[in-house]
Order: C-alpha cells, then sequence, then structure tokens
C-alpha cells in the first residue's frame, strides 16, 4: 500500500481519489474550500463538483496542503492550469526530494506559454514529474466505468511504478516517455473541442465538425512536434482519444462552450453561469501566442483566438478560416515537392 496525496477537490481530483483508493492505497485530498473537505470526511461525498457519487470512507480530505503532501509515495495534480504554479510552489516546502508528481491538469499557463509538466519542473525542481492524459470524464472513472489513460515520465522505471499503483482493472494505464506530446494533447483537445461545439451550436453539420476535428488533430500534432514530442502520440489516447471524447460530446464544459457561443451568447455570460473551469478559454490565447513563436501554423486556434480574445465576429473569423480549408485539406502526391 502506497500513500498517496491528491491536489485539487474539483471532479476530477475527487475522481482520481477513488481511482487510486480503490487500487488500495492510503489517500489524502487536499481541497481548498473548507464545504468539500467537510462534505468528504463527515458524509463521503462531493456535492459540490461530484454531485451524486458516493466516496469511499478510505479518503481523508484536508485543507493543509503539508498534510496531504507529507510522506507521500506520489502526489497527483488536479488544479485548474492558471492555478497550477502557485499552488506548486505552496506545496514545495512540504515535499520530499525525489518524490513523483503527477500533473493530471491539462491547460497551458497564460503569459508564460508553459505547458504542465514545463512549469511544474519550474517550481518543484526536486520533483520526479509525470503526465496523465487521456480520455477521462471525470463522472465515468469515478463510478468505476473502463477507462484507458497515457501515464508518461522521462523516467521509466517511475513511470512503470506509478503505472503499477494507480492501475486496476477498470483504470488501464499505458506507458509513455513523452511527457511533451501527452501534455500538447491534453490542451488541444480543449481548444478544438470549443471549435467543435461552435460548429455544432451554428447548425453547420457532422461533416463539418468532423473536419474541423481532423484539422485540429493536425494541429495539435504539429504544435507537439515542434515541442519535440513525438507524432505517434497523436494517434494514441492522449492525442486522437482524449480528443475524440472531448470534441463529440456535450458533456464536455469546453463543447458545451462553443455550442453557446455558435448559438450567439456572449462569452462573459456564459462564462458568468458556470462554476466549474472551462480549460479551453484561457488556453486559446496562449497557445495561439506559442504557436506564432514556434512558427506552427494552427489555423483553427488562431480563429478561437481572434473570436475569443481579440473581438472578432464569429462570422467573420467563420469566413476566414473556411476561405483557408482547400489549402488546408489539401493531400500531396506521394514524393511530390
Amino acid at each position: 500500500m502506497s500513500t498517496v496525496g491528491i491536489i485539487g477537490g474539483g471532479a476530477f481530483g475527487t475522481a482520481m481519489a477513488s481511482v487510486v483508493r480503490r487500487s488500495g492505497h492510503d489517500v489524502r485530498l487536499w481541497a481548498r474550500e473548507p464545504a468539500v473537505v467537510a462534505q468528504i470526511n463527515a458524509e463521503h461525498v462531493n456535492r459540490t463538483f461530484l454531485h451524486g457519487v458516493a466516496l469511499d470512507p478510505g479518503i481523508r480530505a484536508s485543507a493543509d496542503l503539508a498534510e496531504v503532501v507529507n510522506a507521500a509515495d506520489f502526489v497527483l495534480i488536479a488544479v485548474p492550469a492558471q492555478h497550477l504554479r502557485g499552488v506548486a510552489g505552496a506545496l514545495r516546502p512540504a515535499l520530499a526530494k525525489g518524490t513523483p508528481v503527477v500533473t493530471c491538469s491539462k491547460g497551458i499557463e497564460r503569459g508564460s506559454c508553459a505547458l504542465m509538466p514545463e512549469v511544474l519542473a519550474d517550481a518543484l525542481p526536486d520533483a520526479v514529474i509525470a503526465v496523465l492524459s487521456g480520455p477521462s470524464f471525470a463522472r465515468e472513472i469515478a463510478t468505476d466505468l473502463p477507462c484507458g489513460v497515457v501515464l508518461a515520465c522521462a523516467d521509466w522505471s517511475v513511470a512503470e511504478a506509478l503505472a503499477r499503483d494507480i492501475s486496476n482493472p477498470h483504470f488501464c494505464v499505458h506507458l509513455s516517455d513523452d511527457v511533451m506530446g501527452a501534455a500538447v494533447g491534453g490542451v488541444m483537445k480543449n481548444v478544438v473541442a470549443i471549435a467543435s461545439g461552435i460548429a455544432h451550436g451554428r447548425k453547420l453539420g457532422e461533416n463539418a465538425r468532423a473536419t474541423i476535428i481532423t484539422l485540429g488533430l493536425a494541429e495539435a500534432s504539429r504544435l507537439g512536434v515542434a515541442k519535440g514530442a513525438h507524432a505517434a502520440t497523436f494517434l494514441g489516447l492522449a492525442g486522437a482519444g482524449d480528443l475524440m471524447l472531448t470534441a463529440n460530446s456535450l458533456q464536455s464544459r469546453n463543447t458545451s462552450l462553443g455550442v453557446a457561443l455558435g448559438e450567439g451568447r456572449a462569452l462573459a455570460d456564459i462564462l458568468g453561469e458556470r462554476r466549474v473551469v472551462t480549460e479551453g478559454v484561457a488556453s486559446v490565447e496562449a497557445v495561439a501566442a506559442l504557436a506564432r513563436a514556434l512558427h506552427v501554423e494552427m489555423p483553427v486556434t488562431e480563429a478561437l483566438d481572434g473570436v475569443l480574445n481579440h473581438g472578432m465576429d464569429l462570422e467573420a473569423a467563420m469566413a476566414q478560416f473556411t476561405a483557408r480549408l482547400p489549402a488546408l485539406c489539401r493531400v500531396g502526391r506521394p514524393g511530390a515537392a
């Protein structure tokens, strides 16, 4: 039995606490909200973020970061991307040197354009950094429905040990050493899901959605390769798998936000109604900036950035994007220059 610290009392952090507890470990969960801590400890539920799911009584919650990570064999972090650096810095004094820290957050930091493992490497230089990604809706894994994910770590022996500890019969962990590929896939699935939702909201049809999702996957691969990732990663669970789930389901916060935008609602109004974070909104600007810095062509992301962050009219952005489709979809002859 390992001692595992879970940082983040939202839906995914709580779901991962259930997964790891089901795998037979001592689980401590940190939550920022006192109400969440109280609900988990007294009633074994998290009504705030994962309503209707019963939690194992062995999951213990605390608002004290040091208490959660002290003597932990490994730590999973599932906090909103824009808060990752601050939370990681706060837990650093209590974290033993060499402790594996796995980011479950899927995003990119505004301003620095740093991906989640880059943020952790900067904030926790003495930790061993890994990424957990793949198609994994929180409610489904919390209720023990089958799921496959990717655990990426540059240290293969650490990856193997983590996979053994986290895996259980319904939570299959596949190993990878492509940390950057897993991180980019996790960012881009949220970005592309917003675009897919817009197409749904505008009633453009399933053909258009499939085209956008496919072009978005190509963008993810180009950006990943430019960051040193393996192109093959984007054909697996951390790439196409996660994208297929998120961009095709109205359960996705990012897809549903895109639908509302496509129906003509204002972004501020949509976000004002939501308690939970929609990661793709914060990611679009930083992904677009990173693409420009790396000279990577990303028209789906560029169009979204124009709409979300630069006041571009949705119709104008769609017209601009549509005009580029023939070039984007062109397939050259084998061996052609």
